[in-house]
């Protein structure tokens, strides 16, 4: 099967449907185009994401099955709960974008850095500049150590990476953005593909086909204005839930 290529020269230019990606490997669907702020909304609203290493063309994925999170379903461990009550971090969103994402590409204790590529940086900054992007930010005794970012359409957040530099500090990120969203009534947080850490918290996979439905009757919602803000009570929810 030859890959799809894309015009980057024409936003405009539609994404072949998701039904029509690869199976091997799974879910890559189309190569080329461009990172423009049109694109690259047009193609989440689809359930399609860009996910591509140095070198290569832009490659677009939309993976069967999908991992997502249900922000109700969250699961918060007695150990977490320990940490979320002890307080040693500091959360805050939309303060300090761009140094989630880059902190997000930095090198890994499982290897070199990751697929976010300086356009990369540059194209969710964009995003993030028009509202449609947002990031969590972790911070102990001043220091940036724990994170995450993603994307937001209606009452969907499209979840793009997250990164930890101090025990538990990505898991306090989700459990809390969690907590918010839910309290927002978003419906899901996508976490793309499966990984033993998200599991754990509460993500399950679900059919390609469950996922665009459940795109066709949440994106269109009313979405959340940014920047956005924690609420003040917002810890209470998460040290009241049953620990999983």
């Amino acid at each position: 099967m030859r890959l799809p290529w894309l015009d980057p020269r024409d936003d405009n230019q539609p994404f072949p449907h998701p039904d029509n990606a690869l199976t091997e490997p799974d879910g890559l669907l189309a190569a080329g185009g461009s990172l423009t702020p049109r694109r690259l909304l047009r193609a989440y609203r689809l359930g399609i994401f860009p996910w591509y290493s140095p070198g290569q063309p832009i490659l677009w994925w939309s993976p069967d099955p999908r991992l997502v999170l249900f922000p109700e379903r969250i699961k918060v461990s007695r150990s977490l709960r320990k940490t979320l009550r002890k307080g040693p971090f500091a959360a805050t969103i939309d303060t300090d974008f761009a140094a989630v994402i880059a902190a997000c590409a930095g090198p890994r204790a499982s290897g070199p850095g990751t697929w976010i590529t300086p356009d990369m940086h540059q194209a969710y900054c964009r995003l993030h500049r028009l509202g449609h992007a947002h990031s969590i930010e972790i911070r102990q005794q001043d220091l940036l150590v724990g994170g995450l970012y993603g994307v937001a359409l209606g009452r969907v957040f499209y979840g793009e990476s997250m990164f930890s530099l101090a025990s538990d500090a990505s898991k306090v990120a989700l459990a809390l953005l969690a907590a918010q969203l839910k309290r927002w009534d978003f419906a899901i947080i996508d976490c793309q593909v499966h990984t033993d850490h998200l599991s754990r918290m509460g993500a399950v996979e679900i059919p390609r086909t469950t996922f665009l439905q459940l795109l066709e009757r949440y994106c269109p919602l009313p979405g959340r204005a940014g920047p956005w803000q924690f609420d003040a009570d917002l810890l209470t929810d998460l040290l009241l839930a049953s620990p999983s």
